[in-house]
C-alpha cells in the first residue's frame, strides 16, 4: 500500500510504501501495478498515538452503563431520572460524584427510593467504590459471603463497596466484554496501541486480550500492566499465539507491575516493598497510582528503598510540588500524564482541593523542566479516551468554566503530541515515520501546521495499523492504481 503527498514529520511531502506490518520505503515513489494508493493531499503523517494509561475493559463495559454523575448529571433530580430509565435486570449507572447529592454518598435505602424493583449498582467516579440497593446488595450476598470492603454501620448493610471489583465480577459471574466497539472507537482517534493499567489485569484477562487482538476485534497493540501472574501469563500467550492457524501476530506485550495506592489505606510498607521487589526481579518496571502527595510521599520512599528500575513510573501526578518533581527526576521516574483531568474536572478541583495545592495540580511543564521522561494517557473511562481533547488541554489548561489552572504548566502542541508518541516499552524513545519502522499511522486531514491550532480527533483521516487502514474517514482519498509513472511530491 502507497500513501501518496504525505506531509512528514519536519514538513517535507512524500510518499510512503508499506510492506506487510512494516514501512519499507519513503520518497518520490512510483505506484505498482494493482497496488492501492491513498491520497494523502498533503495531510500530516504521524506515527499512530499510544495511550499510555487506559482501562478498556470497563471502557468496553461503560457502553451498557448509563451517565449518573458531572458533566451529565449535577443534581438529585436529574441523578434519579437517569436511573429510572425502563428496563429490567441489573442496571449499572457509572460517573457518580457526591456533589451531585450535595456531598452526600447513599446508603442502600436512599437509592431504595430511586430504584426500589431492579438491581442497581452505582460507581463512584474514581472507581473505587460501588453503591448498591437493597436489590442488588441482596442478589449478591445470595451468592457470596459479604467481603472485607462491604462497608457495615450499626449491625447492617450500607451497601457501599470499597475495593471489590474482583469479588463484584465474580459473584455477577461478569465475562470480560468484548472490545470491538471500543477498539473502532479509539481507531477513529488515530490510536494503534494501548497500555492497559488495570492493577488486576492476570492470566485470564491476558488471554482474553490476546484472543480479541488476534481475532482483530481489538485492532490495537496491547501493553498490559498488571498483576505479578502476568509474567508468568507472558510465555503461555506467546505458544499460543504460535499454536493457531491464521493467528495475528503479537497478542500482548508484558507491561509494568501495578500498584493502585489509596491514601486512606496505604499498605504496610514492607509488604509494599516486597511486591515492588519481586517486580523488579521479573525485570519489570513499577507503576504506581498517586492521586494526592502522601501517595507520592509514599512512593518516593518506596522506590528510595526498593531501589529504582529503568521504567519505572508514577501514574496520574495529581498533585506534586516542586520538591517532589526534583526527587521524582533524581530517582529517574517516569511520569504517565492525564492533562485532560483539568478540562473535565478543574473547577471541582479547585472548590475541593486545598488553595495551597492549586500550583501543583497536573504538572506538565514542571516536569518537563526537571527532565522527566513523560508520556500521555487517557484513564478511560474515568474520563475521554480522545487523546487529542488531552493535547488541548495540556496546551491550553483551562477548566469548564474557563478558569485557568497552572498556565505556567501548558505544554507547546508538539510537546503534547510527543506524549502520545513514546514508545509504550521505552517511554524515552519516540516512535518515528522511518523505513523499517511498524506502519502504525496516523493521517490527519491537513498540515500540522493547521492541525496544531486545533488538536482535534475530527481531523484524523485514517488509521493505519500492521499496515492495514483500521479507520478511513475520507474512503473517496483511497484508490487503486495502475500507473507505474512516478509521482512528484508537491
Amino acid at each position: 500500500m502507497l500513501i501518496r503527498n504525505a506531509e512528514m514529520p519536519g514538513g517535507a511531502r512524500r510518499d510512503l510504501r508499506m510492506e506487510g506490518s512494516r514501512i519499507a520505503e519513503i520518497g518520490q515513489l512510483a505506484s505498482r501495478p494493482g497496488e492501492r494508493v491513498i491520497e494523502a493531499r498533503g495531510g500530516a503523517l504521524l506515527p499512530g498515538l499510544h495511550d499510555h494509561h487506559i482501562h478498556l475493559a470497563a471502557l468496553a463495559a461503560r457502553r451498557s452503563s448509563v451517565e449518573c454523575g458531572p458533566p451529565q448529571v449535577h443534581d438529585a433530580e436529574a441523578f434519579a431520572r437517569v436511573l429510572r430509565a425502563p428496563g429490567t435486570g441489573w442496571l449499572r449507572a457509572i460517573g457518580f460524584h457526591e456533589s451531585v447529592l450535595g456531598g452526600a454518598l447513599p446508603d442502600a435505602p436512599a437509592l431504595d427510593r430511586i430504584v426500589p424493583d431492579r438491581p442497581l449498582r452505582v460507581q463512584h467516579r474514581t472507581g473505587r467504590m460501588w453503591l448498591l440497593n437493597t436489590r442488588g446488595l441482596d442478589e449478591l450476598l445470595a451468592i457470596a459471603a459479604p467481603p472485607p470492603g462491604l462497608e457495615r454501620e450499626g449491625g447492617r448493610y450500607t451497601g457501599r463497596l470499597f475495593d471489590e471489583d474482583s469479588w463484584l465480577q465474580q459473584t455477577l459471574g461478569s465475562l470480560p466484554p468484548d472490545f470491538a466497539e471500543t477498539g473502532a472507537e479509539l481507531a477513529r482517534h488515530g490510536v494503534t496501541g494501548v497500555t492497559d493499567m488495570s492493577p488486576r489485569n492476570d492470566p485470564v484477562m491476558a488471554r482474553h486480550f490476546a484472543r480479541q487482538h488476534r481475532e482483530g476485534r481489538l485492532p490495537q497493540r496491547p501493553v498490559l500492566a498488571g498483576s505479578l501472574a502476568l509474567a508468568e501469563a507472558e510465555a503461555e500467550a506467546e505458544m499460543e499465539t504460535g499454536r493457531e492457524t491464521g493467528a495475528r501476530p503479537g497478542g500482548w506485550r508484558l507491561g509494568p507491575l501495578k500498584l493502585h495506592l489509596h491514601e486512606a489505606a496505604l499498605p504496610d510498607f514492607d509488604e509494599a516493598l516486597a511486591f515492588v521487589r519481586a517486580g523488579h526481579a521479573q525485570g519489570r518496571a513499577l507503576a504506581v497510582h498517586c492521586v494526592t502527595e502522601v501517595e507520592l510521599v509514599f512512593t518516593l520512599a518506596l522506590l528510595d528503598a526498593a531501589g529504582t528500575v529503568a521504567g519505572d513510573r508514577i501514574e496520574h501526578v495529581s498533585v506534586a510540588s516542586p520538591d517532589l518533581v526534583a526527587r521524582m527526576a533524581e530517582l529517574g521516574l517516569r511520569a504517565c500524564v492525564q492533562p485532560h483531568f483539568v478540562a473535565e474536572r478543574g473547577d471541582r478541583y479547585l472548590a475541593d482541593v486545598e488553595p495551597r495545592h492549586h500550583p501543583d495540580l497536573y504538572r506538565l511543564r514542571t516536569l518537563q523542566t526537571a527532565g522527566l521522561v513523560m508520556a500521555g494517557g487517557s484513564d478511560a473511562p474515568y474520563a475521554s479516551a480522545d487523546p487529542w481533547r488531552a493535547m488541548a488541554a495540556a496546551v491550553r489548561r483551562t477548566t469548564p468554566s474557563g478558569a485557568v489552572i497552572g498556565p505556567d504548566e501548558a505544554l507547546t502542541p508538539e510537546a503534547a503530541l510527543a506524549l502520545y508518541l513514546a514508545d509504550p516499552l521505552d517511554l524515552a524513545r519516540q516512535r518515528r515515520v522511518a523505513v523499517g519502522e511498524p506502519a502504525d499511522l496516523c493521517l490527519l486531514d491537513r498540515p500540522w501546521a493547521a492541525a496544531r491550532d486545533r488538536l482535534d480527533g475530527a481531523d484524523v483521516a485514517i488509521t493505519i495499523i500492521d499496515g492495514i487502514p483500521a479507520f478511513s474517514r475520507a474512503p473517496t482519498a483511497q484508490s487503486t492504481s495502475s500507473s507505474t509513472s512516478p509521482h512528484s511530491s508537491a
